[in-house]
């Protein structure tokens, strides 16, 4: 496998396969070799599984993170849902840092990844499906400090070190299919586990990835010979991934959904993070922008988002429906809103959000004939009522 430095820099020819710490990259003449030893078998699939169907208004979820699932504040989020008209749990499987969040099986390859903050999560989903709340499994995807730390040569490299972002993060390598199979087995595990939908997150390049593209080593995998420019090598390696997990979830008949950026349904495709809306929407079952009113500029003419909830949601509503109408097969929309107040906006910029910016939203959503939603609240401290 060639291992390329971009720019000025030397090519040099390696493998990458060293057995022992990650049981997943053992066999250099096995392109996946995880999806062979990594799936925990803790119970048989079905083979037909119960479909959930909360209602026939569909999904309306909270992001419920690793410590509020495996923790005290479970409870109050159940009675939240209970009390609502909320009927799903997006639930952290790998978060933001690469952890994998519940104890896997003794013995595990897995289980020197986990951070054992769900300790039962077999009890977990027990208790989600007696009280009829859908469980979605959030997988973090190309976000993985923990995995490019541990394994640099599936990062991206500046001066032989791995690269983060302002904020300490590293990404591992989309262009890298053994990366591919190491987060669809971890889907995989999921999905064995009793979740109902898979939902891939950081589905994409790190941001502004196309300013040092060119200046980061890192390997093109099976993209060297393809004709096209680094912009749509990106687009086409993400694109790919996302019908190769779908392809291999199939016979665990779940959904499987992904994020993507608001912005990204506005333009043709946002080449430096390689997320094509509408290639992606081709591959899943349910789209979920974040459209968050926070984190718009004046993109839809309105000069203080935040402050205009409805407006905002209602904008970019009718542009999605407009992109959705041109996929064939589209999948059902099911965007994240905004439950947070965006203080750093700074005086002047931003308001308090509270019960009427959040119906705000999920009224602009309804209008535009979109029934489904997600609220984020990173605290996981969502509004009553």
């Amino acid at each position: 496998m060639k291992l390329f430095k971009v720019g000025a820099i030397v090519i040099s020819v390696c493998s990458i396969f060293l057995a022992g710490d990650i049981g997943f990259l053992e066999a250099a003449n096995d392109p996946h070799p995880v999806l062979k030893q990594g799936a925990v078998e803790r119970k048989q699939l079905p083979t037909e599984m119960k479909r959930f169907a909360p209602s026939n208004d569909g999904v309306k979820g909270v992001y419920v993170s690793a410590h509020s699932a495996g923790g005290e504040r479970l409870n109050s989020l159940i009675q939240l849902v209970e009390e609502s008209e909320l009927n799903a749990m997006v639930i952290d499987v790998k978060d933001d840092y690469g952890n994998i969040t519940f104890t896997p099986e003794s013995g595990s390859v897995y289980e020197h990844r986990s951070s054992h903050i769900i300790d039962e999560p077999e009890e977990l989903l027990k208790q989600l499906n007696e009280k009829n709340i859908y469980p979605i499994a959030r997988v973090v995807v190309f976000k993985d400090t923990r995995l490019a730390m541990d394994k640099p040569e599936l990062s991206f490299l500046e001066d032989e070190q791995v690269w983060k972002n302002n904020r300490d993060e590293a990404f591992v390598n989309p262009f890298r299919e053994d990366v591919w199979a190491y987060n669809v087995d971890i889907a995989k595990m999921a999905a064995r586990l009793g979740f109902k939908e898979i939902q891939f997150d950081y589905v994409r390049f790190p941001e502004g990835f196309e300013t040092r593209d060119e200046l980061l080593t890192y390997d093109l995998g099976e993209y060297t010979d393809r004709s096209m420019s680094r912009d749509k090598s990106r687009v086409r390696a993400v694109t790919d991934f996302v019908e190769y997990a779908k392809e291999e979830l199939r016979p665990f008949h779940i959904d499987v959904s992904v994020d993507i950026f608001g912005y990204a349904a506005t333009v043709d495709e946002a080449a430096g993070i390689g997320q094509n809306f509408s290639q992606i929407s081709e591959h899943v079952d349910v789209i979920s922008s974040m459209i968050y009113p926070s984190h718009w500029t004046a993109h839809f003419g309105i000069e203080q988002p935040d402050k205009e909830p409805y407006r905002l949601t209602s904008a970019y509503a009718q542009m999605e429906n407009d992109v959705l109408a041109q996929v064939k097969n589209a999948p059902k929309s099911r965007p994240w809103i905004q439950d947070f107040t965006a203080s750093w906006l700074g005086e002047g910029n931003y308001i308090p959000y509270g019960k009427d910016e959040v119906e705000a939203q999920i009224q602009a959503l309804h209008d535009h004939d979109i029934h489904e939603y997600l609220l984020w609240n990173a605290g996981n401290q969502y509004t009553e009522g």
